[in-house]
């Protein structure tokens, strides 16, 4: 297939898909309706060139396709009683823009279906919505091709089930449920950024399809400061990705990272990005976090890093969402400000909620260290050992521990 060609398919997929879903009902019936109308334009489009409109022209030939597969197979009777009156063959015509977004947006909404636990989520929205083969996602997250498939599968079946499914939200659902699509590709990014447990540090073909899903919901929304936020955030984050790892896959700490290798070009289109967010006014978890990355990727050096700024965001973003963890990352903060034994003592305020935090345990071990109570500090690098870090965080750990072993040997 030609480079242009996959890359109008691509373009066109999740509003093409969408509004098959709403007219079908059926998740299969739209992906097999849209692969026809990709097979076809293969040929008419390679020997008579690409129509004036690609999207009307891929959604009524799928639309037609779809009914003929509709009125060959065994859910015919099924689908074509509910909405016979819906499927007869029609002209290519210009798809309305609005009817569109809200077919994109309910498709979304289908994916963060309430039964499905996250990564089923994750999963559905990534084969169903970008388009990814399943064993593209099963790289993804290091399971066998077969289970994951069975996975989507299974997920599908779900939502099949459910009588409400595929209808649209009202407004009031639409604000809930957006926050649930946003949150998903928060976590499809988080996941990839840094994976829960494995050999890889990284799985940066998750991170980058969570950044063209959060792209697609900046398109349908581009007034509401969260979701354009949210791009903000997950670019800034990704523009450090070649300086995360070191030549032999060791992981780098922030501070030690070479801030060359970060994206400049990335990192300008998520400051524009975020200082429309912040002129639209609305001061949510996202515009937050994004500040925070932005305050880091705005030093040049780690000496010129404004930890008093980055300090007063966590204590905004705790103010909204009290958790734990952001609250740990607030005390890293103060760490900066106030010295590490502020810091330790702070956080034991947390040592119970967070035993099982791996994040908890290293940055104590770290703290213990600046503090020179090495013994103690390799007990808690010992803990993270216990706690399933990636290949390249447990070798980071044992390095932090074998430099406080050596501290010991000089005293």
């Amino acid at each position: 297939m030609s480079d242009w060609l996959e890359a109008t398919f691509a373009q066109h997929r999740p509003r093409a898909i969408a509004a098959l879903t709403r007219i079908f009902r059926d998740i299969d019936a739209a992906e097999e309706a849209f692969a026809d109308a990709c097979v076809k334009a293969l040929t008419t489009w390679t020997n008579d060139g690409a129509p004036r409109d690609p999207m009307a022209w891929l959604l009524t030939t799928a639309r037609n396709a779809g009914l003929d597969r509709l009125r060959k197979s065994k859910r015919q009777a099924e689908i074509l009683s509910r909405h016979t009156e819906e499927f007869q063959p029609v002209p290519a015509e210009t798809p309305d823009p609005n009817e569109m977004r809200d077919d994109v947006l309910r498709l979304l909404f289908i994916c963060c279906h309430p039964e499905l636990d996250r990564r089923d989520q994750i999963a559905i929205a990534l084969r169903v919505v970008v388009g990814l083969s399943v064993e593209e996602i099963a790289s993804g997250f290091l399971v066998k091709p077969k289970t994951m498939e069975q996975r989507i599968t299974r997920a599908k079946k779900k939502i099949a089930s459910s009588p409400v499914a595929f209808k649209t939200p009202s407004p009031a659902e639409r604000g809930t449920r957006l926050g649930e699509v946003s949150l998903m590709i928060y976590l499809m990014f988080s996941e990839g950024w840094s994976t829960s447990a494995g050999p890889e540090q990284m799985r940066l073909p998750l991170c980058e399809e969570a950044i063209r899903l959060a792209r697609l919901l900046v398109a349908l929304f581009p007034a509401m400061g969260e979701q354009v936020a949210l791009l903000a955030l997950l670019l800034l984050q990704h523009s450090r990705r070649g300086a995360r790892l070191d030549t032999t896959g060791r992981l780098v700490a922030l501070d030690d990272q070479d801030r060359s290798l970060w994206i400049r070009a990335e990192i300008a289109e998520a400051t524009a990005l975020l200082q429309k967010a912040e002129r639209i006014g609305h001061r949510g978890v996202y515009v937050i976090q994004a500040a925070i990355a932005a305050a880091h990727a705005r030093a040049s050096s780690p000496a010129e890093t404004d930890w008093a700024l980055i300090e007063s965001h966590y204590a905004a973003l705790y103010a909204l969402q009290p958790t734990p963890v952001v609250r740990l990352n607030q005390i890293a903060a103060q760490a900066k400000l106030y010295g590490p034994h502020h810091a330790l003592q702070t956080m034991e305020e947390l040592a119970d909620d967070l035993s099982n935090y791996r994040w908890f345990h290293a940055m104590r071990g770290g703290l213990l260290q600046e503090t020179g109570d090495h013994k103690t500090a390799i007990a808690a690098f010992e803990t993270v050992l216990t706690l399933y870090p990636t290949t390249p965080e447990c070798i980071a750990v044992k390095d932090k521990i074998a430099a406080s072993e050596k501290e010991l040997r000089s005293l």
